[in-house]
């Protein structure tokens, strides 16, 4: 499994709600319903879980961080969250729906994570999720790799560890394991990063800290200032950072027991 950096629940809570604010149409898409028993994978500092759970939902959230999880407690002491591993899910009960949300990209195990969510889910039961998709971030990986050889440093293709499908590719994914799909959506999302000028910089301290660790220390900032370099004609525009996001969303019901 390709883990997640080690979250700064902090960081993600204050500069990077983009997150969850542009769930909206995916909790719509969930349409959550009084008295359902909803799993929320990677839920974060909590706060899709809560609008999950304000709906009626009987809802338990479930990440990998500690950090995050010790966050989501505290700013929900009535939501129940559990720690745990997408990939090995170990729950009593089972589950009406299962809700995702900018999560797994992070795991380069799709098969094993798909296999556990139709496990925890109830016959007919539905999977909703949104994701990087294929193409995601092309513009500033490629500014990454440019970036490493410009300053002859290696590691850029090791520190690219996404899952980014196709449709075709987790469709087919879905379905080998017997889900029927509903809905399944690639699309631009371009994302404005918060913080102006420092936007890029914090985003790759969250999101990406891979490629810095992948170099010694005394090289990170250079490393910063030419990926920002590169990036700046495709990736800023009136005083901002806009990254170049694409969105791969499906919905799929569990057909058999």
């Amino acid at each position: 499994m390709t883990k997640a950096p080690g979250w700064n629940a902090n960081l993600y809570s204050e500069r990077h709600s983009f997150v969850w604010k542009l769930a909206e149409d995916l909790l719509q898409l969930l349409a959550p319903q009084k008295g359902e028993r909803i799993l929320d994978i990677g839920c974060g500092t909590g706060q899709l879980t809560a609008q999950i759970a304000a709906a009626g939902a009987i809802v338990t959230g479930f990440d990998s961080s500690q950090d995050m999880i010790r966050t989501a407690r505290e700013k929900n002491p009535n939501l129940r969250f559990e720690l745990g591993d997408a990939r090995e899910i170990h729950l009593a009960e089972s589950f009406d729906a299962v809700f995702s949300n900018a999560t797994l990209h992070w795991i380069r195990e799709p098969a094993r994570v798909v296999t556990r969510i139709w496990r925890v889910l109830e016959p007919g039961g539905r999977f909703v999720a949104e994701f990087g998709g294929k193409g995601n971030l092309d513009t500033l990986i490629s500014a990454f790799q440019r970036s490493f050889a410009a300053l002859g440093l290696p590691g850029a293709e090791e520190a690219n560890t996404w899952y980014f499908p196709s449709v075709g590719e987790y469709a087919g994914l879905l379905e080998s394991q017997g889900f029927e799909v509903c809905q399944a959506a690639l699309f631009d999302r371009p994302t404005p990063l918060e913080d102006g000028e420092r936007g890029l910089e914090n985003w790759v301290h969250m999101f990406a800290p891979v490629f810095l660790n992948r170099i010694p220390s005394e090289n990170q900032a250079a490393l910063l200032r030419e990926l920002e370099r590169r990036s700046r004609p495709s990736l800023f525009r009136d005083g901002q950072w806009i990254l170049d996001y694409r969105r791969l969303r499906v919905l799929a019901r569990k057909l058999r027991a």
